[in-house]
């Protein structure tokens, strides 16, 4: 049984990366500006990375960009003022250049907010996403 979906067949039958395409032309202003560049600094910190789209839903019928290498490394989300990349294990990462600027309360969690004509530190950004692959595939490896 094909699960149930909110997208039409042609956007089912897109390559992840070509829904991503579509999750990055959406909002037609600086924020896909803004996407497309942290979507080009993900691939270019580790190219093994995996490109996948998960969550859709009826508020969100094209879902949220997600990169993964044995785990989730980091989730790109549209928001209303904001772009934010999310990283599921980022209180056990290293953040040198001071990155991190929301969710800094959680246990596990940490994000980036990149707002309109925020600068971004891409070789930061590029150290964190190495980190966190790192932290998955050391963590796939153990028993």
């Amino acid at each position: 049984m094909k699960p149930k979906t909110n997208a039409g067949p042609a956007a089912q039958a897109l390559s992840p990366s070509r829904q991503i395409d579509a999750i990055v032309k959406g909002p037609g202003d600086w924020r896909s500006t803004a996407l497309a560049r942290l979507r080009a600094l993900i691939k270019e910190a580790d190219p093994a990375l995996v490109e996948e789209v998960k969550w859709k839903k009826p508020s969100n019928p094209l879902g949220v960009p997600v990169w993964s290498r044995a785990g989730i490394v980091c989730v790109g989300d549209v928001l209303k003022s904001a772009v934010r990349l999310t990283f599921p294990k980022g209180a056990r990462l290293r953040d040198p250049k001071k990155l991190f600027n929301t969710r800094l309360d959680s246990k596990t969690v940490r994000a980036i907010d990149f707002r309109e004509g925020d600068p971004v530190n891409g070789a930061a950004l590029k150290a964190l996403v190495r980190e966190a692959t790192r932290l998955n595939t050391q963590e796939a490896r153990e028993p």
